[in-house]
């Protein structure tokens, strides 16, 4: 075909990349704004306010006795309390998923309580309950010499308080969802229920006790209303660290408080940071 000139076909038309979310980068341009609003630069502030003290004036307010003191508490009351309220959490929540009773329904209504109840109203009612002439403070003060409102344990019993709710509801629909063909398929083999519970069980709720027992840490950890009523709230002995931090913006030291803010969050990020990474080993060993 002289003189003709071939025309390759055309390929096939590209197809327009279609977004699976609509408006796409707007959406994810407005999330940053708002989280950068809201997240990044207060704790941007928090984290340059202290160094107005300068390096050593920074060091020398944090690493004042009555400071290390309540962050001592804090820290210590916080993971107390997150330890304590893991069984109990599991517990609650096995016998509102797996057990059939008549109070089932009052019981899984009542673990939301600590949700719903004013952090003050609670503080009022646990030292009602725990102080030396309460209902349950006045037997423990004459059968055991126990004093619970107004000292350190009343700290803990408090942020346990607040804290349970968090792994009842984290481990409970994980709960809902595990399978019973491998506890069928234990108790078959001759497994007994503690073995059953030990080996089969527990491993598959473990991520979801772990990441419960980090929720009700740093709920516990910043926790002010339900505290400051049962604490006692004496220097050295049972003032946690955010009760010093709104005694020092009371006194107009916005610097220290930042630092003993700063304190605290730093301390916070690296548990969590532990705990994240215990998970991810948790979840990469089941698979």
């Amino acid at each position: 075909m002289s003189g003709a000139t071939l025309m390759a076909a055309p390929g096939p038309a590209r197809r327009a990349k279609v977004a699976a979310i609509p408006g796409f980068g707007l959406t994810f341009g407005i999330t940053l704004a708002w989280l950068g609003t809201i997240v990044v630069i207060p704790l941007a502030a928090l984290a340059l306010r202290p160094w107005e003290l300068g390096l050593f004036g920074l060091i020398d307010s944090l690493s004042d006795a009555r400071v290390l003191a309540s962050l001592r508490l804090s820290f210590g009351a916080a993971l107390l309390a997150a330890l304590v309220d893991l069984p109990l959490g599991l517990a609650l929540a096995w016998a509102v998923v797996r057990m059939n009773w008549p109070g089932r329904r009052l019981l899984d209504a009542l673990v939301d309580m600590p949700f719903a109840l004013p952090t003050a109203v609670a503080g009022i009612a646990l030292t009602a309950l725990f102080a030396p002439n309460g209902w349950v403070g006045a037997p423990l003060a004459q059968l055991f010499g126990w004093s619970v409102a107004f000292t350190p344990a009343g700290v803990a019993v408090a942020l346990m308080f607040v804290g349970l709710p968090f792994i009842v509801r984290t481990v409970e629909p994980v709960m809902r969802d595990l399978a019973k063909d491998a506890e069928e398929a234990a108790a078959t083999l001759g497994a007994t229920r503690s073995q059953t519970l030990r080996r089969v069980v527990l491993p598959a709720l473990a991520p979801a006790l772990l990441t419960g027992f980090g929720l009700a840490f740093a709920r516990a950890v910043g926790e002010y209303g339900s505290v400051i009523f049962i604490a006692g709230n004496m220097p050295m002995v049972s003032e946690i660290a955010p009760l010093l931090i709104v005694i020092r913006l009371e006194q107009f030291d916005f610097a220290g408080a930042a630092a003993v803010g700063l304190a605290m969050l730093s301390l916070s990020f690296g548990i969590l940071l532990l705990l994240n990474l215990a998970q991810r080993r948790l979840r990469r060993s089941r698979r």
